[in-house]
């Protein structure tokens, strides 16, 4: 048993009588314990976008007596709401390339752990504000900066563990059930922020979710195994249990699994001679084992060259900017924004805005079912950002008719806009840092799942930044609906090279 074994995980061994867990066991431990860790990254970045109508009312707020929180309630406030936003995103974005390259070098658990306790502490202290009385941008600013940095950790994170957890059979769709928890945390956050609304109380809209945060980061620490072979079960990247080439198949991790499964703890600290000569103690020879984790973490250089980064890259770009105008401004925009003949509460224009996260929920499923079935991650992709544009044009057009309508058009735009957002963050990122050309290194994960995603997040930060210009300056939300339109045109015609590829691969078939 190695000495950086979960502490948690050691004890529940220990009560199980020293026997191991199987392999089934510890793959939903990981789902569940990594979808823990990201609902609670997003739970912390959905308050900004709840608190923004508090912090910058509009008139009839004003009429009532509501003159918001300075330096944010001033003609500009809508700019400097989004110079915060694109603080946290710029720093997140910057982070996000590092981290990578830095999660693949040490323990992805105490690298998770340690970004995911830093970025509760600098969410509460936004939070803080409120009760100290700050109104000084020079406080706000370098919080979310250095929040921004310590949410970098998470996704490479997380899409390294899983990925080291599944091979590619079902990748698609596990992944799109599991990637809901960005979903489920914009919603937790939302209930969050909207419910300190109603006692008028901003400032534990980000303390409440920034101390849920650092509890679930010492939760991740004491029990989230972060590789097989640290459990001593066979790695479904690991060349050397596979057939040349291909991934081990998932009748094979099985057979593993059932040979493995009653191991005990003494067996996972035998001798090398006997793991390498025993079947089933370990499901892996030494000599991969070694391969695996004397390997050297691959360079930024190394991971561009594999076939589709770039590309997928610049498309998570122009989709995340869009995903992200969402995120953060969808709440602002419905308070503004004239359903039925009324205008909703910063509250409850939260608690509405969520059902676009629900939509995000089928969406992520959704895309990844069809790129599993058909075998087309980039015409999954395409698919969905082309269809997005006259959705989005319906739901700004006529989104006011009713609540209904409103909801519908809503909920189907977080279908189609965040379905393709969640294929390109997990399926296709664990695709491409497992890519063949890898040659077996599986310390590639998080480095290319930090390209790509640190890629799509500097357009998650334009999208809101130009947002908030926009809406301040021309006062006219069609404005930023033109820019959505045309992220997303672009998002699709970079897919149009690798769309290609796939349909002619389907006729030869």
């Amino acid at each position: 048993m190695k000495k950086n074994f979960p502490v948690g995980t050691r004890y529940l061994i220990n009560r199980n009588g020293g026997k191991n867990f199987s392999i089934e066991k510890y793959r939903w431990s990981v789902l569940g314990l990594t979808f823990l860790s990201y609902t609670m990254y997003h739970a912390t970045r959905k308050p900004p976008s709840i608190v923004k109508s508090v912090l910058n009312p509009d008139s009839t707020q004003r009429e009532l007596g509501r003159d918001g929180w300075e330096p944010f309630s001033g003609p500009d406030g809508n700019s400097l709401l989004g110079s915060i936003d694109v603080s946290f995103l710029a720093a997140y974005s910057i982070g996000m390339f590092f981290s990578g390259h830095i999660g693949d070098s040490m323990d992805l658990r105490k690298f998770l752990t340690i970004g995911m306790i830093g970025s509760g502490f600098f969410v509460c202290l936004f939070g803080m504000a409120y009760f100290w009385d700050i109104h000084s941008m020079y406080y706000f600013v370098p919080v979310q900066i250095m929040a921004g940095v310590f949410q970098s950790t998470g996704w490479p994170s997380v899409v390294s563990v899983v990925g080291n957890w599944f091979g590619k059979s079902k990748r698609g769709l596990i992944m799109g059930i599991w990637n809901a928890h960005t979903s489920v945390g914009n919603i937790l956050g939302s209930l969050i922020a909207a419910r300190c609304l109603r006692d008028s109380n901003w400032g534990m809209s980000f303390i409440i979710p920034g101390i849920l945060m650092a509890v679930s980061g010492l939760f991740i620490n004491l029990f989230l195994v972060v590789d097989p072979e640290d459990a001593g079960h066979a790695s479904p990247h690991d060349t050397s249990s596979h057939q040349e080439g291909g991934d081990i198949s998932e009748d094979r991790i099985a057979l593993t699994s059932a040979a493995g499964g009653g191991e005990s703890m003494s067996s996972m600290a035998s001798s090398d001679d006997e793991r390498a000569s025993t079947p089933g103690l370990g499901g892996s020879s030494r000599s991969g084992f070694v391969e695996r984790h004397q390997s050297e973490a691959v360079g930024f250089r190394a991971a561009l060259r594999i076939p589709g980064v770039v590309t997928f890259s610049l498309c998570l770009f122009f989709t995340k900017l869009v995903a992200y105008t969402f995120l953060y401004w969808l709440p602002f925009y419905i308070e503004r924004t004239e359903i039925g003949g009324e205008y909703l509460s910063a509250a409850k224009a939260g608690e509405l805005s969520t059902l676009f996260d629900i939509g995000g929920v089928v969406g992520g499923i959704l895309a990844g079912y069809l790129s599993d079935k058909y075998n087309a991650r980039s015409m999954v992709s395409a698919g969905f950002v082309y269809a997005s544009i006259p959705v989005l044009y319906l739901y700004r057009e006529y989104g006011s008719l009713s609540m209904n309508v409103n909801i519908g058009f809503m909920m189907l735009a977080g279908v189609l806009v965040n379905g393709p957002y969640a294929l390109i963050t997990t399926a296709v990122s664990a695709d491409l840092g497992t890519h063949e050309s890898l040659k077996g290194n599986a310390k590639a994960l998080a480095t290319v799942t930090a390209i790509i995603d640190g890629t799509g997040s500097i357009g998650a930060a334009i999208g809101p930044m130009l947002t908030g210009y926009i809406s301040s300056r021309t006062n006219d939300w069609n404005n930023v609906f033109y820019m959505l339109y045309t992220a997303d045109l672009v998002a699709g015609l970079l897919l149009t090279r690798l769309v290609l590829k796939e349909i002619r691969t389907m006729v030869a078939l």
